[in-house]
């Protein structure tokens, strides 16, 4: 809220814009309900005020995704340096307001809600350009810069901590049934046009670098790059803390891999 209101104070063309969308409301998950709704109505069809009913109830009966939510905006605001302030990214990044509308059609997904969860998943790929199945499992603390074209299927599992870029795909390899998609660990970095296919397992701390296409595992603390990619290096031990690893860096460089 004190960033909306100084940011209205300073400019107030966007007075009205920041009250009706962020002031107004009594808490982070009612005003992401709002906005949420208002971008993803279809008029005559799909009316708001239902679907923000909907968006309410899903968040309200999961409070893991109101945290992750929390942690969403604190990663935009650590990792991407073209985030000012959080307010920004709740209001604009397409990739932020993707991944909540994901996170409540996972809630319902979960619910065995299946009809209203494929719906919201439509519609956010429509509205935002990124496709997230209901299905996927995503933890908290999520940077998905930029996000046009990141696509995620219904068995992938991503960790916390992670940044993922524009034109990803964590995806399958054919019409292989049951867990078929990508297990990403927490803390890992995956460049933009990179695909990861098939459940293969990208172990914590790794890098997947820019147009990669990733067809097997690839072990914690490892940078993979080529098609098909190839392990070219992997840190030394110990263990990166938590702050140090690729997804939190956003470090996309090479040279403090030994080869």
């Amino acid at each position: 809220d004190g960033e909306a209101q100084a940011d209205a104070e300073d400019e107030p063309l966007l007075g009205m814009l920041y009250y009706e969308l962020v002031l107004s409301h009594p808490s982070l998950e009612a005003a992401l309900a709002a906005h949420l709704s208002a971008k993803l109505c279809i008029q005559g069809a799909l009316p708001q005020d239902a679907l923000r009913d909907i968006l309410v109830g899903a968040l309200a009966a999961h409070p893991e995704a109101i945290r992750h939510t929390r942690a969403d905006l604190l990663a935009a605001r650590d990792r991407d340096p073209a985030c000012a302030r959080m307010v920004h990214c709740f209001l604009y990044y397409k990739g932020f307001l993707a991944l909540q509308a994901h996170r409540a059609a996972h809630a319902l997904w979960s619910e065995g809600r299946r009809p209203p969860a494929l719906l919201l998943q439509s519609r956010a790929s429509e509205v935002f350009g990124v496709d997230i199945h209901p299905g996927a499992r995503i933890g908290g603390g999520i940077l998905l810069d930029h996000a046009t074209g990141i696509v995620i299927g219904e068995t992938a599992v991503i960790g916390d901590d992670v940044s993922i870029l524009h034109g990803v795909t964590l995806g399958g390899t054919g019409k292989v049934c049951g867990d078929r998609h990508p297990k990403v660990g927490d803390g890992v970095l995956i460049g933009a046009g990179a695909s990861v296919l098939g459940n293969v397992r990208i172990g914590a701390g790794a890098k997947i670098g820019a147009g990669a296409v990733v067809l097997r595992d690839v072990e914690c603390g490892t940078t993979a790059v080529g098609n098909p990619a190839k392990p070219i290096g992997k840190k030394a031990a110990p263990s990166l803390r938590p702050e140090e690893q690729p997804g939190v860096t956003m470090e996309q460089r090479w040279s403090d891999y030994v080869i």
